[in-house]
């Protein structure tokens, strides 16, 4: 088939294809217009999910005639001062957003200046364009965009349903708006619940505007990120450990104001949080990092939703280091989330039918009354508290000590695991093996960073018999090991002897914890690795040096490890993502019980 020049109507079509995926991307390409062109109040509705109406209203500068001929053409922009590409300091600059638009669907734009008597007007259904013509309106650009596609069936059909189309869009405008505090967005529509987000203004613009986005619970339970290194600015919130998600949906990242997806970023922020959150949850964030616009290269995708960074690696370190900061800065802090699921665990789910007054609900013949168990707790999910598993101390504080310790001052020991403690108005539980884990996986970063971890040498070497293959691995391992205060050699074909452990581990399993780390070995397949895995080690470590669950603790020990806590950051949570304690306020307490005031 020899080659031949294809129509310009099925050029602009295929251009249309890379810049216009869906309504969302429509929705995105004109608020984005509209930020460029200044807008302090941005409007959007909506209908069918964005198919059948699009429309963005403004308050920018608004075009004159010509820039209105020009602006639905392609390659046509006023967003790059010249010719080049490394310094592009604006959301568009491909000069491709309208002209694409107009040639899948209905455009109409309507724009006014300030200076001028009258609007302007101008159609373009796809790709045939009207005439300008005058019209009576107020300051700023209104476009519409209906029929989306609908002379394309090919792209109509890969849409998704409209419910779908208007969550994309929902979330589109909702990312713009978090860039952009100072600009009043509104979206409404048929096929949507309204919403709005006023401008923000002042120090605390930033923080309002996401908490309004993501929720006050995010900004309830988020520390501020404020970092600059090698000249890059890394501000932002980031979400405690404990307030974590099952995907990454409540990840927002953006570089110089625009909402991107990429990799670095992704990376960093999950290195970050590794030591803190499961595997497979996924922390709140919303990141924003300033970067000299020459570093950066934003014309790598068509849509503009990836980039490419000069040097990724100082990114990622700023990144880290300010996510790092932060968290520390945190301390024994944990998300109030946590007190909330315990709460609303001992809620018990209405019935479809009310039992009939005096029988129970599995049937079982008269009782009390059940009328009261809709307001009360589910007393069946405390049945653990039968036995008298709870230790009282003489030496304990009486109930009426002031306390002014921010976890408080133990009162008991729960299950011989579980610290009770009071703070003010507030009842607070810590898993004191989770507790102390963490305490000593801190101390173990610290002593490491200064050099070998201490160690203390055995009177009588601990001998182990494993398989080949493990004191084959162990043996590799040593000279790693040994930074880490625990010396080990091979003692004959089938088993290793322990010189030293570290010190910090005092009167540790040993046995228990030098098998937990061959089966580690055995489940990484490479001791050239070590090096990169020397957290997972001291996590290892860590969880054989803490205090056990079933230890009886002395009231002196027990507040000595709340002391600690406050003072040792990330003890919030554990080394595998989960809380230290549950701080439950009086009024809570109160809601269990019913007691309503």
């Amino acid at each position: 088939m020899p080659i031949r020049q294809l129509p310009e109507d099925l050029i602009n079509r295929i251009a249309a294809g890379e810049v216009v995926e869906r309504p969302a991307s429509v929705v995105k390409e004109l608020i984005e217009n509209a930020i460029d062109a200044g807008a302090g109040r941005i409007r959007v509705t909506t209908a069918g999910g964005g198919i059948a109406l699009i429309r963005v209203e403004d308050d920018g500068t608004g075009m004159d005639e010509a820039d209105l001929r020009l602006s639905v053409e392609r390659h046509a922009t006023s967003k790059l001062p010249d010719e080049g590409l490394d310094d592009i300091r604006t959301l568009g600059f491909r000069g491709e957003a309208l002209a694409s638009i107009g040639s899948v669907a209905d455009l109409r734009i309507a724009t006014r200046q300030a200076v001028a008597a009258t609007g302007l007007a101008l159609e373009v259904s796809y790709g045939q364009r009207g005439r300008v013509a005058p019209l009576a309106m107020n300051r700023g650009t209104v476009v519409e965009v209906r029929d989306l596609f609908g002379r394309v069936p090919a792209r109509r059909k890969f849409l998704k349903s409209e419910r779908a189309e208007a969550a994309a869009i929902t979330d589109a405008v909702r990312r713009l708006a978090m860039a952009n505090p100072q600009v009043q967005f509104g979206l409404e529509g048929a096929d949507r619940t309204a919403s709005n987000w006023p401008a923000e203004t002042g120090d605390g613009a930033l923080r309002a505007r996401v908490a309004a986005v993501m929720g006050a619970d995010f900004g309830d339970n988020a520390v501020q990120l404020a970092t600059v290194r090698h000249g890059i600015v890394v501000t932002g919130l980031a979400g405690l450990p404990t307030f974590s998600r099952a995907n990454s949906l409540g990840q927002y990242f953006y570089v110089n104001g625009r909402s991107v997806r990429d990799r670095v970023l992704v990376s960093a922020v999950r290195a970050a949080y590794a030591d803190f959150v499961f595997r497979d949850r996924f922390p709140v964030i919303a990141l924003f990092l300033a970067i000299d616009p020459a570093e950066v290269d934003v014309n790598v995708h068509p849509a503009k939703a990836e980039l490419r960074f000069r040097d990724p690696g100082a990114v990622r370190g700023a990144v880290i280091r300010a996510i790092g900061e932060a968290l520390a800065a945190a301390g024994y802090r944990a998300a109030s989330s946590v007190a909330e699921g315990v709460v609303s665990a001992f809620r018990v789910p209405e019935a479809a039918e009310p039992a009939p007054a005096g029988v129970r609900r599995d049937g079982s013949g008269s009782a009390a009354p059940t009328s009261w168990r809709a307001a009360g707790p589910d007393m069946s999910r405390l049945s653990g508290f039968a036995e008298p598993s709870a230790r009282y101390d003489a030496s304990m504080p009486a109930a009426d000590t002031p306390v002014d310790y921010p976890l408080g001052t133990a009162r008991a020991q729960m299950f011989d695991n579980f610290i009770v403690a009071q703070s003010g108005d507030s009842l607070l539980l810590v898993d004191q093996h989770a507790a102390h884990e963490r305490l000593v996986y801190e101390r173990f970063k610290a002593q490491l960073a200064s050099g070998p971890v201490p160690s203390q040498l055995q009177l009588i070497p601990v001998v182990l018999e494993l398989p080949e293959d493990d004191c084959a691995r162990l043996e590799a391992a040593a000279p790693v090991l040994e930074r880490l205060g625990l010396v080990v050699e091979r003692f004959g074909r089938r088993a290793v002897a322990v010189r030293e452990t570290p010190a910090l581990l005092g009167q540790a399993d040993i046995e228990g914890l030098v098998r937990d780390l061959a089966d580690g070995l055995a489940e990484w397949d490479s001791t050239a690795a070590l090096s990169d895995r020397l957290e997972a080690i001291i996590g290892r470590m860590a969880c054989h040096g803490s205090v056990r669950s079933g230890r009886r603790l002395r009231v002196e020990e027990m507040n000595a490890l709340l002391r600690e806590m406050e003072a040792t950051p990330h003890s919030g949570q554990c080394i595998h993502g989960r809380p230290t304690y549950v701080e439950l306020k009086k009024a809570d307490i109160e809601r269990l019980f019913g007691r309503t005031r």
